[in-house]
């Protein structure tokens, strides 16, 4: 496994994370409790020492279930990383969506975020949070505001580092102008490419790490997907239009292509679509999904390989013309 500084933090965080919005359950079809605290288990007994959350995930059962794995744990060797800022109980902030029991806003008052804090907190079983982000931009409250009380839950140890997500780097500007946020978490993978032209090389110049969420495309990068596999209704995927048959055909067509480099790293599919993310200049860290202890396992192998140039630019040219 390889272990990267996270931006200017003293966090060294594996290549490979372990993402857990599927164990929330909400958009992916429910979820299976013990499976999920097997899976965090396995992650971490494979050198796996990332794990990122948030509220969202399940309003708050991700948070829970980890909680739950990780009990007994060194403390000290885990990394925790939630979110903070989607807010479905008190109405203020930015609306975002529905869920069928009411609206979600994009809340970053200060107000919501000690609120916020202290439920993840809880939820997690822990008296600080190593990696605490912002999940989404909230227009209606002033960054300043927001970056005022992160920094005022770091100085009182409450968290270790400030991260965000999905925000662009005008709103990264804003946040730097007031104290350091260090790293940031843009969609990334083989298909999803348009940050490489000026976010990552941002990130680059600011030393802001990078974790790539969204690294196996919903699944899709691992080949593991048949174009004849139904999703049920309340999985995201069931109504993603990569997710049509001829769609996957053509995916996994293109992915049979990198059987020779497969090969030649020792990697299934999985792992070296990873592999391949953390190669590119400027990520840190692919977040990538786990649901059970066979793929928190699976998943590891591909944190622990950078591919030479010339292998890269050759999957390039077939991601390419296969896109």
């Amino acid at each position: 496994m390889l272990y990267r500084q996270l931006g200017k933090s003293d966090l060294n965080v594996s290549a490979v994370a372990m993402g857990t919005w599927a164990i929330g359950g909400l958009w992916w079809g429910g979820t299976e409790e013990q499976d999920a605290i097997a899976a965090i288990r396995a992650g971490l007994d494979a050198g796996i020492n990332l794990i990122d959350t948030a509220p969202m995930y399940g309003k708050g059962l991700s948070e829970e279930i980890i909680g739950r794995a990780i009990a007994g744990r060194d403390r000290a060797q885990i990394i925790l990383a939630t979110k903070c800022g989607l807010d479905w109980e008190s109405g203020n902030g930015e609306y975002f969506f529905t869920l069928p029991e009411g609206p979600v806003h994009k809340n970053l008052r200060p107000d919501n975020l000690r609120r916020e804090v202290e439920l993840s907190l809880k939820r997690l079983g822990t008296d600080y949070i190593d990696l605490y982000q912002t999940h989404w931009q909230d227009v209606t409250t002033p960054i300043a505001e927001s970056m005022a009380t992160l920094l005022d839950l770091q100085q009182q140890g409450k968290i270790r580092a400030i991260g965000v997500s999905n925000a662009t780097p005008a709103q990264m500007d804003e946040y730097l102008a007031l104290g350091r946020i260090d790293s940031t978490q843009p969609r990334y993978n083989m298909l999803d490419r348009a940050v490489e032209a000026d976010y990552l090389p941002y990130c680059l110049q600011h030393s802001i790490g990078v974790l790539s969420y969204s690294s196996l495309n919903l699944g899709l990068l691992t080949g593991t997907v048949s174009p004849d596999r139904v999703f049920p209704d309340d999985d995201q995927r069931s109504k993603n239009p990569l997710f049509k048959p001829e769609k996957i055909a053509g995916i996994n067509a293109m992915l049979e292509q990198f059987a020779p480099l497969r090969e030649k790293y020792g990697l299934n599919q999985t792992q070296l679509a990873i592999a391949w993310t953390i190669s590119r200049p400027g990520v840190t860290s692919a977040l990538v999904g786990v649901r059970n202890a066979a793929q928190a396992a699976d998943i590891a192998p591909g944190g622990g390989v950078v591919i030479a140039a010339d292998d890269l630019a050759a999957m390039d040219r077939i991601i390419e013309a296969g896109a």
